[in-house]
């Protein structure tokens, strides 16, 4: 066995809570390494690729980028001319915490980016736990160093105490992990909006005193070790994402391990089911900046794209003919929200031209959704037109019911629900650590919040700046609506995020809405007579003109049940002039809910009927008089 390492090669994952600027610093090594090679414009978190990416400004899937590196570290530590990165941009999102175990299980170093204001946050301890647990080595940027309010001292110290916490209890699962290499942690400085990093400490609110990312560059040559692969092991390469082509079809993103792979070259196709298969590889890809240009071969280390294998999955191997050795699948956390999404069953079903109606075009979606993402799973129910999809958490099955929105589906998806487990015979929940950030004034408000969803205060620290840090541990479900209720406790100054944290015994019931919902009791269009006259009773959805349906919930209620209305009334004609003329005047705004937000606010009895062209929350039994007698039932059953 002779193990060989690739020096002019390096495989590194940028990872880091939401919006601390891991694809701004990406845009910027690319820059820095004329990766967009003089053409086009250099558009701003290019890496944000998607739709939905661009308009929430998070990164939902995790994608690779390849920079050629070729200053002067390059000759001093890799002793080449040019050094190939190939840089995987994460999710920072434990939603999505699918695509970090996969691009973590692609890469031989980890950048771990940390806020020079806001520090460690809940995903930063996901993403660090994973990479500690995968045994890979970590350099410590600290990003915005001239935010205003930065706090360089206290971010590295925050994070060393974290490396510290997370290490000793990884040590106890992996009894092999080096904890003097894993707190000798490279700290390098930055501002990845200017485009400078450093190894010298700022002031706080300065920027880095060189111009460039050199630093960071040669840090990470430094620290992450280069591919190493064995001379006489045979073919292996790992299917670690996957891609289309509107001329090749599907593409199977891999790195290769072992072994040498060749475009037209016949390999084994290792599948989960355990057989093998031969293929032919007709196409070879590989990555230079941001375009794929087509490759003769590719060897230890390199990750590239393959086509020519129509039904491969993730956590494939491709390996030799011969002499067959598959790699370990990628294993990733088990779900902990679900949700069900069928056809559209409103009476208005069917009226968006075009769209998509029909169990069978749904169904193959959610099949071909399985293929690319490994964490969620789809299971039938007992209806053969509505499925059960489990997810990470709620913002990643919401994201996947916009996305079919988008594509012209009509569906009708459920409350999201926790997934439970039954361990030693006693039913137990997921549970989550929150962390939240708000200004000491709403203190109150948020502990009250919390306790009522079962919610139990940790910790509590004040840095005297008036901002507040509390951690928390909640059940999974307690976080289900639990947004819109926080920013409108904290008036929008409040950030919360959290992470998966294990199962506990059930917790017992959970009041999720003290208000009660304000529902149609038969179809019609809602007119300005009838809004104006029943406002007081709550909060409208729907605007004036709109058609509506018996069952559809048109607004909240003030009190805490619900109250059919009619608010479809029109003003009787007489020959009197009325001194009032119907006018929409004196009518509150009615509030427009996103697709979040109607999920969040729909009771157990409700569902959203989700269309290309509108977002309706509605009754899951339409009909008034059969909704009292399943209450009733359910009352008796409850009772017995």
């Amino acid at each position: 066995m002779s193990i060989t390492a690739r020096n002019d090669l390096r495989n590194v994952a940028i990872v880091a809570h939401v919006d601390h600027g891991k694809t701004t610093l990406v845009d910027a090594m690319l820059t820095q390494t004329k990766a967009y090679g003089g053409h086009g414009e250099n558009e701003e978190r290019v890496m944000d690729s998607g739709e939905l990416e661009k308009e929430k400004g998070i990164t939902i899937l995790a994608k690779n980028t390849t920079v050629f590196y070729s200053g002067p570290a390059a000759q001093q530590i890799a002793e080449a001319e040019t050094v190939t990165m190939n840089i995987i941009d994460t999710p920072g999102h434990a939603d999505f915490g699918g695509e970090v175990e996969r691009g973590l299980s692609m890469v031989d170093g980890v950048v771990l980016l940390v806020d020079a204001s806001e520090g460690p946050l809940p995903q930063t301890r996901f993403v660090l736990r994973k990479a500690l647990n995968a045994s890979l080595p970590v350099i410590l940027v600290v990003n915005k160093t001239d935010r205003p309010d930065a706090r360089i001292d206290g971010v590295v110290s925050d994070t060393m105490d974290l490396l510290l916490g997370l290490a000793s209890d990884v040590a106890e699962e992996n009894p092999d992990l080096d904890l003097d290499a894993v707190l000798d942690v490279p700290v390098v400085y930055a501002s990845g909006k200017a485009g400078r990093a450093s190894t010298a400490q700022p002031a706080d609110g300065a920027l880095p005193e060189n111009e460039d990312l050199e630093p960071l560059f040669e840090t990470i040559l430094k620290h992450v070790p280069a591919p190493t692969y064995d001379d006489a092991e045979v073919l292996q390469a790992h299917v670690t994402n996957l891609d289309a082509s509107p001329f090749l079809g599907r593409l199977a993103l891999l790195r290769i391990h072992n072994g040498t792979l060749r475009k037209n070259q016949q390999v084994a196709w290792a599948r989960k089911d355990g057989t093998t298969k031969t293929v032919k590889i007709t196409e070879l890809l590989a990555t230079k900046g941001l375009e794929r240009v087509s490759a003769e071969s590719a060897g230890p280390g390199d990750i590239v794209a393959v086509a020519g294998i129509g039904d491969i999955m993730i956590g494939e191997t491709l390996t030799d003919v011969e002499n067959p050795k598959p790699l370990p699948d990628i294993i990733v956390d088990d779900p902990a929200i679900s949700m069900t999404i069928g056809i559209n069953t409103s009476p208005m079903a069917g009226r968006v031209k075009g769209a998509k109606v029909t169990a069978r075009q749904v169904k193959d979606r959610l099949d071909q959704e399985l293929i690319g993402n490994v964490s969620i799973r789809v299971l039938p129910t007992e209806r053969p037109d509505m499925w059960e999809v489990q997810g990470r958490g709620e913002l990643a099955l919401a994201i996947l019911v916009e996305q079919m929105r988008r594509e012209g589906f009509e569906l009708t998806v459920g409350k999201p629900q926790v997934v439970t487990k039954e361990i030693d015979g006693v039913l137990h929940e997921p549970m989550e650590n929150l962390t939240i950030d708000a200004p000491e004034e709403y203190m109150g408000a948020i502990t009250q919040l919390l306790a009522a969803r079962k919610g139990t205060m940790n910790t509590m620290t004040n840095n005297g700046t008036g901002w507040i840090r509390m951690e928390f541990s909640v059940p999974a479900r307690g976080l289900i609506g639990f947004r819109t209720k926080f920013l409108t406790e904290t008036r929008g100054a409040g950030i919360a995020s959290s992470y998966a944290a294990g199962y506990e015994p059930w917790k017992g019931e959970i009041v999720y809405r003290t208000s009660g919902s304000l529902v149609a009791d038969r179809p019609g269009v809602a007119t300005p007579f009838a809004m104006i006259n029943l406002q007081e009773r709550g909060t409208f959805f729907v605007e004036p003109t709109s058609e509506v349906y018996e069952g559809q919930v048109v607004g909240e209620n003030s009190r805490n049940e619900d109250m059919e209305v009619n608010i479809t009334k029109e003003k009787k004609l007489t020959n009197m002039r009325a001194a009032s003329a119907d006018s929409f005047e004196g009518l509150t705004p009615p509030v427009k809910l996103t697709l979040e937000e109607s999920l969040e606010f729909a009771s157990d009895d409700e569902c959203v009927e989700v269309t290309p062209e509108a977002i309706r929350i509605r009754k899951v039994i339409l009909d008034s008089s059969e909704r009292m007698k399943a209450s009733r039932r359910k009352k008796q059953a409850a009772a017995v």
